[in-house]
């Protein structure tokens, strides 16, 4: 099986986003990866509000999911719990809660790939305290 790419919401943004300084670069990223591309709903939910209360931007985002490019994946009860652990331990970063649902999905997963634009929280950050991400696109 092949492994999931974690999809942050800078990059998401990006994506839908023509304007944004990184859109090529994310787009690149997603013309590349021949994988599954996962989320959280909290990453959706932030993705949604920033691109703002237009529906036409709203439903790009959720065409990605509808037409099976990218994999929603609900949190389960154990799931937050780790999010919460997670949360206290970066609490001096701060990690908000988008950030930890993708950690926790990352340890879930067994995945160190991460989509992101936040380099300066992913470099932070560590899979079950130890391993560190690998940052796409780069720079």
């Amino acid at each position: 099986m092949a492994t999931e790419l974690l999809l942050d919401t800078g990059a998401f943004v990006a994506l839908v986003d023509r304007s944004e300084r990184r859109h090529a670069d994310c787009v690149a990223v997603l013309e590349q990866w021949a994988g599954p591309i996962v989320t959280t709903e909290a990453v959706l939910t932030e993705t949604l509000y920033l691109v703002g209360p237009e529906w036409a931007a709203q439903r790009v985002c959720l065409e990605f999911f509808l037409r099976g490019a990218f994999v929603l994946i609900p949190s389960s009860v154990s799931s937050l719990r780790r999010v919460a652990t997670l949360m206290e331990k970066y609490r001096d970063l701060p990690m908000d809660f988008a950030d930890a649902t993708l950690v926790a999905l990352g340890e879930e997963l067994g995945t160190d790939w991460v989509f992101t634009l936040d380099h300066r929280g992913f470099s932070t950050y560590r899979l079950h305290g130890k391993r560190s991400f690998r940052l796409m696109p780069q720079g």
